[in-house]
C-alpha cells in the first residue's frame, strides 16, 4: 500500500494552508497513491504528472460551480475535456473524483494553487498549460460569467502570472474559439483572429512574427511539457494548442505572402 503521497501533500498542503491545505494536501497525495499504484518507481516526473492531473480536474470543478452551481453543460464541458483526452476507468474514476472535490464548499483554492505551484517548480510552460486549460474550460460555452474571471484572477495570481498577461491569454483563446467555430486550418478564417490566436499584430515585422511563432511552438511542445510534467493523458490538448497555432500561423503566411 502507497503512503508516501498522502504523507507528503499532508505536510506540503499544512506548509502553504494549514488545516484547510493539509486535508487537500492528504486528499491530493491519496489521489497521487492510487495513480501510482500501476506504476513503478517514484519519479519527480511521475510525481508532478498525477498532481497536474488531478489538480486540473479538482480547479475545474471549482470554476464551474463558480456562477453559482454546476450546470450540465459544464459537466458535458468536463466530460468532453475526458473524452478528448480519452480517459477511461480509473483515469476518468479519478478525474471525476477530483472535479467533484472541487465542487465542495470548502474546497481551498489558495492552498490547493500554492501545493500544486511547489510541485511545478515553478516551471513557467507547465503553469501557463494549467492555466489555459482552466480558460479553456471556462470559455467552452463562449462565455465568461464574472465569476468565472473572478476564480481565473485568483488562480493567474496564485501561479505568478499578472493580469494583463491572463487578459492576454483570455483574448488568444477567445480568439481560438473563434477560429474553430470558422473551420480551423485549411478554411476561410479571419486574419484578425489568427493574429490574436498568436498573441501578436498586424503591424509587428516578419522576423517579429517568425520569431514569436517560434517561441509559441517552443512553449506548447507536446514533448517538452510532458517531460516538465504534463500527464501523457493530456498530450492531446498539448497537440491540439500546437496544431492551432501552426493553423493560425499559417493563415498570417499566406495573407502576407511569407516563405
Amino acid at each position: 500500500m502507497r503512503i508516501w503521497g498522502k504523507v507528503f501533500g499532508f505536510i506540503i498542503g499544512y506548509m502553504f494552508g494549514r488545516l484547510g491545505g493539509a486535508i487537500f494536501g492528504l486528499w491530493l497525495g491519496h489521489m497521487y497513491d492510487r495513480r501510482q499504484s500501476a506504476r513503478a518507481g517514484l519519479g519527480s516526473s511521475s510525481k508532478r504528472q498525477a498532481l497536474f492531473f488531478n489538480t486540473t480536474f479538482a480547479v475545474m470543478g471549482h470554476v464551474a460551480k463558480a456562477s453559482g452551481q454546476v450546470t450540465e453543460i459544464d459537466i458535458r464541458i468536463a466530460n468532453a475535456l475526458m473524452d478528448q483526452m480519452r480517459l477511461t476507468g480509473d483515469a476518468r474514476a479519478d478525474a471525476q473524483a477530483a472535479f467533484r472535490e472541487g465542487k465542495e464548499s470548502d474546497f481551498d483554492i489558495h492552498a490547493c494553487l500554492k501545493t500544486f505551484r511547489l510541485i511545478s517548480m515553478g516551471r513557467k510552460e507547465l503553469l501557463q498549460m494549467f492555466l489555459e486549460i482552466q480558460i479553456q474550460t471556462a470559455l467552452s460555452d463562449a462565455k465568461l460569467d464574472p465569476k468565472e474571471h473572478t476564480i481565473l484572477s485568483t488562480i493567474a495570481k496564485e501561479l505568478g502570472f499578472s493580469q494583463k498577461q491572463l487578459d492576454e491569454l483570455l483574448a488568444r483563446w477567445q480568439a481560438e474559439f473563434n477560429f474553430h467555430q470558422q473551420g480551423g486550418a485549411g478554411h476561410q478564417t479571419s486574419v484578425a483572429d489568427a493574429y490574436d490566436v498568436l498573441g501578436m499584430k498586424e503591424s509587428m515585422s516578419d522576423q517579429d512574427i517568425k520569431r514569436g511563432y517560434r517561441k509559441l511552438m517552443n512553449e506548447h511542445h507536446p514533448d517538452k511539457l510532458v517531460a516538465k510534467g504534463l500527464p501523457p493523458e493530456m498530450m492531446e490538448l498539448a497537440k491540439t494548442k500546437a496544431q492551432d497555432i501552426q493553423a493560425a500561423y499559417d493563415r498570417v503566411k499566406s495573407d502576407r505572402g511569407m516563405r
